[in-house]
């Protein structure tokens, strides 16, 4: 599954430098120079890092983080400061806001590659083909095997994504669109209908007789891997 990077820098220069080594090692990106439109553009579609200039248009950098840090969908998502400033106070100030990493300019590409990968590992553990579990139930992102308690599960490639990425952030609730955007990627013949079947699909192949279903469906909301 590809990981998605949103850049939020004002630097045209330097946001296209950055968006052509991201891609090149295989991130999908997407960009903006405006901190107001970031906001929206997370909203939209959760990006998994987010690599943000302190100082760009409308909003800064740092009042992006803030507002991103206070929201439910946003709140965990890993942010990588961009600045200026190298003074101890502004790196402090940004790392307390809730950036989770902190690069000076001028700085290195294959640096802020190998802190981007770190980052990402933290945070989605399936990109570093790390065994993703919940509840007894197991999904091997390299062998492409999923277990629960102990039990092999047969399921189909399309139910094997969406389980890939409800285990990576289990408990919260994922949107039909949030969960298109994941799994289909752009593909505009996919509709929520859609994902009511595959998710139908999904739960026939990982419950058990006798065991709790694992997968919560929350009311005009979407979808949810929880025990409750």
């Amino acid at each position: 599954m590809q990981a998605s990077v949103l850049i939020v820098e004002d630097d045209q220069a330097l946001a296209e430098l950055l968006q052509w080594h991201l891609r090149s090692e295989g991130y999908e990106v997407r960009a903006t120079a405006d901190g107001e439109e970031a906001l929206v553009m997370v909203r939209e579609q959760l990006p998994d890092l987010i690599v943000l200039d302190w100082m760009i248009e409308n909003v800064p950098g740092i009042e992006v983080c803030r507002q991103l840090r206070k929201g439910r969908d946003t709140a965990r998502v890993p942010i990588m400061m961009l600045t200026a400033r190298s003074e101890e106070e502004d790196r402090v100030r940004g790392l307390k806001t809730g950036a989770d990493d902190y690069v000076t300019k001028p700085f290195s590409p294959r640096e802020l590659l190998a802190r981007a990968e770190a980052l990402l590992r933290r945070s989605r553990p399936a990109l570093a083909g790390e065994v993703l579990a919940f509840a007894g139930l197991e999904l091997d992102p390299v062998a492409h095997r999923v277990h629960r308690d102990g039990k092999a599960l047969q399921v189909g490639p399309t139910e094997f994504r969406l389980l890939r990425h409800l285990l990576e952030k289990p408990c919260r609730v994922h949107s039909r669109q949030q969960l298109i955007d994941a799994v289909w990627g752009h593909d505009n013949t996919v509709d929520e209908r859609t994902v009511d079947v595959h998710i139908r699909r999904l739960r026939m192949a990982i419950d058990l007789p006798g065991q709790p279903g694992l997968i919560r469906t929350v009311r005009s909301a979407g979808y949810a891997l929880d025990t409750e």
